[in-house]
Parts: structure tokens; C-alpha cells; sequence
């Protein structure tokens, strides 16, 4: 099988704002690349498995309420049972409060704001594509 990927996209809300000026918790990029391991590990294995670690995380730009997200993932290598993932959250849309309360802009360019590594488990015995 080819290495599985996929892609997330949410609206981080006022509710994911975390700090002073409607700054979202870099913990909300973790949670989405948890999502994106989730569908990972049922597309190559037809099981959820167990997020087991990080072995790298780049916070790289802020993320604020408004902003859209867009958090994709792939599996890089595949044990016996650990499947190695690199993951990359991107805003794509940013509000223009400046402009109005509900005014947007899709950027030209997405913004990376989090970059990670990571290892997830599969039981053997949970193990039905592979």
C-alpha cells in the first residue's frame, strides 16, 4: 500500500481561543494532528490505534480565532506494529477584522504555523489491512 495521507480543515473558533488577543493554544494543532493520525491509522490498518509519542514539534506562526486550518499528515514508515507520521498545519483563510467583523481573506500563500513528528501503535492483533 502507498503511504496514506490526509487532510483536515476547521475554523479554529473564539471557543479554541486560549490567550489575550483570541490567541489559539498550539495545543489545538496537536489535537487536529491526532484527528489526522486517527484516519491514518483506519485507512492503512482498519483500527484507530494509540498515539504513542512526539519526537518533534514546530510551533512556527500564531494561530488566532478565525483563522482556518488546514492540517494534513502522512505515514512515513510502517514496523511491525509503529507507523512513523510527519505532519503540517497550514492557515489558509485569515479574518480581516480590520476591514469588518466578518470580512475574510483566502491567502495567496498558506501560512505553516506547525510542523510535527510523531509514532503511532497498532496492536498485531488489531491489524486487518495490513
Amino acid at each position: 500500500m502507498a503511504n496514506p495521507k490526509s487532510m483536515i480543515r476547521l475554523r479554529m473558533s473564539s471557543a479554541d481561543a486560549h490567550y489575550g488577543g483570541n490567541l489559539v493554544d498550539g495545543a489545538k494543532m496537536l489535537q487536529l494532528f491526532g484527528d489526522v493520525a486517527t484516519e491514518l491509522l483506519i485507512i492503512q490498518d482498519g483500527d484507530e490505534g494509540l498515539f504513542c509519542a512526539y519526537d518533534k514539534v514546530e510551533f512556527l506562526a500564531p494561530v488566532y480565532a478565525g483563522d482556518y486550518i488546514e492540517a494534513v499528515g502522512e505515514i512515513t514508515k510502517v514496523g511491525n506494529s509503529s507507523r512513523q507520521m510527519q505532519f503540517e498545519a497550514r492557515k489558509v483563510i485569515a479574518p480581516r477584522t480590520d476591514i469588518s467583523a466578518s470580512a475574510a481573506d483566502v491567502l495567496a500563500e498558506p501560512v505553516v504555523v506547525c510542523r510535527a513528528h510523531g509514532t503511532c501503535v497498532v496492536p498485531k492483533k488489531c491489524q486487518r489491512k495490513s
